[in-house]
């Protein structure tokens, strides 16, 4: 069953929903951290379902400034905060009754790998990680596009900076376009890819504040994977199409722990039929044998 709640971080609520699996408890805990200004909307319902019918209770939350969490200005896209509300998310979950603060683990998807990678950086007392279709290079996508690319935002960026210094309303950029468009994401089939996981009806806000990107530049969770020291599961998508894929099979060799898989996909198949099962079967396998009751 899935309960709507929510918890604080940094003076904002974030909302939240919590999925326990049929039992008796304290049952282990996975957290799940969606991509690049996506929401709890955009499928992570399917992993609720799929999670907890393996005995797995689950924790899915939108960041702050996303969805349907506070936080002004909306679509502000910032590292260091969603640290804050990762940290939030699994402090709200160790208080929890019915839920194990031994067992807990952190899964993540696209960018969302790269707080993942972060976190499980900073905290080892996680029992295990998973990310799959990771991006744990913000300067990697950025670059994608070339500095040509890039070079279009510079008078957007100063605009949103001078906005926010004066705290007036802030200037936005479309998040993901077709390519040759001025959004920060605009590779092939990015933006097919993104509205493949927004269900009939959803209005998904493309847009993120111009200077979120400042942030994207210089965010390399990949640097981070030599500190994980929980088993950590990266699956890889083969045909990745963001990003290069020697990111995060460095990231997974650095990491004491880490175990790589590769799949025939791209970055948006493997969210639907027929490969989700397979990624999912391989994670639920993973995650049960490392959450499993300590002896």
């Amino acid at each position: 069953m899935t309960t709507r709640t929510s918890f604080t971080s940094g003076g904002d609520q974030c909302a939240a929903w919590l999925t326990v699996p049929e039992g008796s408890g304290p049952h282990p805990i996975v957290v799940l951290v969606h991509g690049g200004g996506a929401t709890h909307d955009m499928m992570l319902d399917q992993y609720e379902k799929w999670f907890s019918q393996a005995g797995l209770a689950v924790l899915a939350f939108d960041f702050r400034h996303l969805g349907e969490s506070g936080g002004l200005p909306r679509q502000l896209v910032s590292a260091r905060r969603y640290a804050q509300d990762i940290d939030a998310a699994l402090e709200f979950a160790r208080t929890r009754p019915e839920l194990d603060a031994g067992r807990v683990a952190l899964w993540g998807t696209s960018f969302g790998a790269s707080h993942v990678l972060a976190a499980a950086a900073r905290h080892p007392e996680l029992t295990a990680a998973v990310v799959q279709c990771p991006v744990l290079s913000g300067r990697a996508i950025a670059l994608r596009g070339g500095l040509r690319h890039l070079a279009r935002f510079t008078v957007p960026v100063i605009s949103d900076l001078v906005r926010a210094a004066l705290r007036r309303p802030r200037r936005y950029v479309p998040l993901v376009g077709p390519p040759g468009e001025p959004a920060f994401v605009n590779q092939p089939g990015a933006l097919e890819g993104w509205r493949s996981v927004c269900p009939p009806g959803y209005e998904f806000d493309n847009r993120v504040t111009a200077a979120s990107g400042l942030g994207m530049l210089f965010y390399n969770a990949a640097s981070r994977a030599s500190r994980v020291r929980c088993p950590l599961l990266v699956c890889q998508s083969d045909r990745e199409n963001l990003v290069d894929t020697a990111i995060a099979e460095r990231a997974a060799a650095a990491a004491s722990r880490g175990e790589l898989r590769h799949y025939d996909a791209d970055h948006f198949t493997v969210y639907h039929p027929p490969l989700v099962e397979r990624l999912v079967a391989d994670q639920i396998e993973f995650l049960t044998t490392h959450l499993r009751p300590r002896s």
